[in-house]
């Protein structure tokens, strides 16, 4: 595996675990493709650095475990905010 590709996936590995970014976050951030992420994070990472691999792993199972939250929430802006136009 080349160099800037381990530099790359570390450097995000980081950033997920650091700042509690999920995948999209994190691709608006560094304007990296979702794919390619989500690569560098379940095969990629896994093979460089295993412990770092395991605490990515824990940040998208929280990000996991709340997002029915979020994206009620959301909801309920999107229409509050129809209301407000109205």
């Amino acid at each position: 595996m080349e160099d800037k590709i381990k530099l790359r996936t570390l450097q995000e590995a980081k950033l997920i675990i650091e700042s509690n970014y999920t995948l999209r976050e994190l691709e608006k951030k560094l304007n990296i493709g979702k794919s390619t992420i989500h690569k560098d994070m379940h095969i990629r990472l896994k093979i460089i650095d295993s412990q770092l691999y395991d605490k990515v792993q824990k940040v998208f199972h929280e990000h996991i475990n709340v997002r029915h939250l979020k994206g009620g929430e959301s909801t309920k802006k999107k229409y509050q905010n129809i209301k407000k136009i109205k």
